[in-house]
């Protein structure tokens, strides 16, 4: 009958986790400013929060 190892071996280098880069447009936080028009003339009258449509809202670049 074989014996059992009580010991394990760790890897000596393990991967580091992998980084997804951040979406260009919106920096990694999923929202861009989107100015926002009134009237006939559709003069800007300030800006809100929308959400990134290259990234849909993740935050992580999707080509990368």
């Amino acid at each position: 009958m074989a014996t059992q190892r009580t010991t394990t071996k760790t890897p000596k280098n393990p991967a580091p986790d992998p980084v997804e880069p951040a979406c260009q447009p919106c920096g990694g936080t999923g929202n861009v400013a989107i100015t926002v028009r009134v009237g006939r003339k559709r003069r800007p009258v300030g800006q809100q929060d929308g959400l990134c449509l290259n990234c849909l809202g993740s935050g992580t670049d999707p080509y990368a």
